[in-house]
């Protein structure tokens, strides 16, 4: 299993054609499930900051071969083919999501030194909403001032809501995520685990297999990167 993110800037007129409609599992051999949404700056205030110029697709497949594909042939890779695009080997998940294999590690500890994308995904309920609004956007604003951030993004198109975090190293994501138990973002999870924020959530953790393209002329990661594999990849 492998997953992807697609972030570019476009124009009114093609995000609104994108976001009609993900590409269809039943049409695209390999693809396990997919998501396109509006993307914007993590939050420091309460309501996101939406806007039609820039869309994110979500996607995760079978394997290489089938990402590699879509990315030669279908029109949605196309149309986001002027952004940056991740491919991304997961290290550790929490939850689930569709097309996320069930044997993904779930420990903390992750055997793994190089960058790492996180990626928190949800399939909001309506009514909590306002509540969700609320307390994310406090972890949003931790996140984006976290030590070790490299770069992360918000994407939404309801009721799908998530995040795409780059971090220097695993050991800043842990330094964020878990030694504070005050800090906003372990509070964020124990009011989802008090009343669910979400009908489907996963936290997931991915080493960056590529890096390719880019967004406002840069790239979080050199061109084409090929990040250290764990000693689990090496075996």
């Amino acid at each position: 299993m492998i997953a992807s993110v697609h972030i570019a800037d476009v124009s009114p007129a093609t995000a609104l054609s994108l976001l009609r409609r993900a590409p269809d599992v039943s049409g695209i051999p390999g693809l396990r499930s997919a998501r396109i949404a509006l993307a914007t700056p993590l939050r420091t205030s309460s309501l996101p900051k939406l806007s039609l110029r820039r869309v994110g697709l979500v996607a995760f497949w079978d394997d290489e071969a089938a990402l590699d594909a879509f990315e030669t042939r279908h029109p949605t890779a196309a149309a986001l083919a002027g952004g940056l695009r991740m491919h991304l080997a997961p290290l550790r998940a929490f939850g689930s999501w569709p097309g996320l294999d069930a044997d993904v590690p779930k420990a903390r500890h992750v055997d793994y030194e190089g960058p790492a994308v996180v990626l928190t995904l949800g399939r909001m309920r309506f009514s909590q909403a306002v509540r969700f609004l609320r307390t994310s956007a406090k972890a949003e604003a931790a996140t984006a001032g976290a030590p070790g951030l490299l770069w992360a993004t918000a994407l939404a198109r309801p009721p799908f809501v998530a995040t795409c975090s780059l971090w220097e190293s695993s050991e800043a994501i842990a330094t964020y995520a878990f030694d504070n138990a005050s800090a906003a973002h372990p509070s964020a999870i124990r009011a989802g685990r008090t009343k669910a924020f979400h009908h489907e959530e996963a936290f997931i953790r991915f080493r960056p297999v590529t890096a390719a393209g880019s967004l406002n002329g840069t790239n979080p990661l050199r061109e084409g990167i090929v990040t250290p594999t764990s000693s689990r990849d090496q075996r």
